[in-house]
């Protein structure tokens, strides 16, 4: 056999390690598969769609909503700002409305929940309970929500809705925003309708609006013409402030002093409206460093001797609740309905101070 000449064997190795150069070039990935992972890649659902943690914690109290059969009312109890249980504490009873509270609430509560809104089905054959539900659960969310704004602290629009103020021609209650400490928003999230009283409301009401917010208070003109519906826009709207957290309360009070410790903070708090047999109970306490401070009884029973009976016990109560500290208060001897819508509204209010 033919040997091979050295210099060809040589030409022929030098042909072969080019080629095979060649060849690995040509198999190379067109992209790195570790970067090709992480562009296409995706971002688990768990944490691209994950409640925020933190919160409002504790029981939050709606107001209550009024219905043809009666009234309805939500308290809410919240963690790290999602609600663990829903209950009504008042609700439509007597006759009928025994067994369709009965049947209704379980499931409104349960949605609730579930849902974590109001935005939930209406119970059939419940309308109108349904519907009572619906608006003090948006109620308690709403409060829920301007708590939780104030204890992060982090100077955001908090969104407060004041209680409904009843008056001669229908209902009214205004809902606010409040950023840094002043109204940026406010509207009429109710107001008298029907006949005379849609001209009254159009006209009135954007007018109250502005003034809201041009006055940062409840202090605000009445609007010539609709006496009624100015006075109870400013009832429903001090209500509405009166929850609302003091805006930089905490912090003026510590840089105020010049490196002193600060301030205890005070609020000021309505509770919801409590109906009772003899008329409305609403009581609006003063809470300084986690206690009560004064307790007011801005409506009581009145007219005939309501009147007799409210002036003997609600300075009574009103002394039991800043003694007590709290909502565990006895009953006033004769007075015993308005010792208990005394107390229900009491227990809202301090709902909403977190206690």
């Amino acid at each position: 056999m033919r040997k091979s000449h050295p210099v060809r064997r040589a030409v022929l190795a030098g042909a072969a390690t080019v080629s095979g150069i060649v060849l690995l070039l040509s198999l190379k990935p067109a992209s790195d598969p570790g970067a090709a992972q992480a562009a296409g890649g995706q971002v688990p659902p768990a944490a691209a769609g994950q409640a925020p943690q933190g919160g409002v914690n504790g029981a939050v109290t709606g107001d209550a909503a009024q219905t043809q059969y009666g009234a309805v009312q939500v308290r809410l109890t919240m963690a790290n700002g999602k609600i663990t249980q829903a209950e009504a504490v008042q609700a439509p009873k007597g006759g009928r409305s025994d067994q369709i509270t009965a049947s209704s609430v379980p499931r409104l509560n349960q949605a609730a929940v579930a849902a974590q809104s109001a935005d939930i089905d209406a119970v059939s054959g419940a309308t109108y309970t349904s519907a009572g539900y619906k608006k003090s659960l948006q109620s308690a969310l709403d409060k829920a929500r301007a708590a939780g704004g104030a204890a992060q602290g982090s100077g955001g629009a908090q969104t407060v809705t004041g209680d409904i103020a009843q008056t001669q021609y229908g209902p009214v209650q205004v809902r606010i925003t409040v950023a840094g400490g002043k109204i940026t928003q406010a509207e009429a999230v109710q107001a008298p309708k029907g006949g005379r009283s849609d001209q009254i409301t159009s006209s009135s009401v954007p007018r109250l609006n502005q003034a809201a917010v041009a006055a940062g208070s409840a202090d605000i003109d009445a609007v010539s013409g609709a006496t009624y519906t100015s006075a109870g826009y400013k009832k429903s709207l001090q209500s509405a402030l009166d929850k609302a957290p003091a805006g930089g309360g905490s912090s003026q009070a510590a840089g105020s002093g010049g490196g002193q410790a600060a301030q205890p903070q005070t609020q000021t708090l309505t509770g919801s409206v409590a109906q009772t047999q003899y008329g409305p109970v609403q009581v609006r306490v003063t809470v300084t460093g986690g206690k009560i401070t004064k307790a007011e009884a801005v409506q009581a029973p009145k007219g005939g001797r309501s009147d007799q009976i409210t002036s003997s016990s609600v300075p009574r109560l009103n002394q039991a609740a800043v003694a007590a500290g709290n909502a565990q208060i006895d009953s006033v001897s004769g007075a015993t309905y308005t010792s208990a819508g005394y107390k229900q509204s009491l227990q809202s209010a301090l709902d909403q101070a977190g206690g």
